[in-house]
């Protein structure tokens, strides 16, 4: 008699326990939705339209024609570079002036972009302090589809980048120009620029290398974007 009276009472028990599992997981649930926000971006208005055609190059990811979902990074980001200095590899831009990098105006149009001279050449942003970094963001020449080789990004402490170097992005994949192989992919230069993940990396300096693109030799940044958590 009680074997048929436990058996209701083991039943409610596993159901009130399947709730509880299931309550702590609601219950959870948004607050690891919450240690994420949305990155609010402004981008510049499309200067091309349609699906690019004749660009040639071994390691280039494929081209969907979709649109990039949206950016996640931790509560509490904030835009770190605007009117940050920046530091080049070639001092006497071609074009423009080096602060266009970190400007804020992301424009396609001519008189937004810093052109710099052929081969490898990097910019590079002073933060003024560490940060732990959640995203960068590049735009180069985006008037035109094209593709610009050997696209490297490192974070530093060091301003020399001798010690310390943390390389987050490198679609250098044979290793041309000196830096390591990389295993990302070559992308096309759209409105949209390049969202690099910095994962969590922190440092003072952020700096950005490319070698010429698909169209000439020469180097173009309309834009830097580094977001990281105020230093503390």
């Amino acid at each position: 008699m009680r074997n048929k009276q436990l058996i209701p009472l083991v039943a409610a028990v596993a159901v009130i326990s399947a709730a509880g599992v299931a309550l702590q997981a609601r219950s959870s649930a948004p607050a690891q939705d919450q240690a994420k926000v949305e990155l609010k971006l402004q981008l510049p208005k499309p200067m091309f339209i349609g699906t690019p055609r004749n660009i040639k190059t071994p390691n280039l990811e494929p081209v969907t024609g979709r649109a990039r979902g949206p950016v996640y990074v931790p509560a509490g980001t904030v835009l770190l570079s605007l009117a940050k200095p920046v530091t080049s590899s070639d001092m006497q831009p071609v074009i423009g002036e080096l602060s266009f990098a970190t400007d804020g105006e992301k424009s396609g149009e001519d008189g937004y972009f810093v052109e710099l001279g052929p081969a490898k050449q990097w910019v590079q942003v002073d933060l003024k302090a560490s940060h732990i970094l959640s995203a960068i963001l590049v735009w180069h020449y985006h008037s035109q589809a094209r593709v610009y080789r050997d696209v490297v990004i490192q974070v530093a402490e060091d301003k020399d980048f001798v010690t310390g170097v943390q390389t987050v992005f490198n679609n250098d994949h044979d290793n041309s120009s000196g830096l390591g192989a990389g295993k990302d992919k070559e992308y096309i230069e759209t409105n949209d620029g390049r969202f690099i993940d910095p994962k969590g990396a922190k440092g003072r300096y952020v700096r950005l290398y490319s070698s010429g693109n698909t169209s000439n030799d020469m180097n173009h940044y309309v834009e830097v974007e580094v977001y990281g958590l105020p230093a503390k």
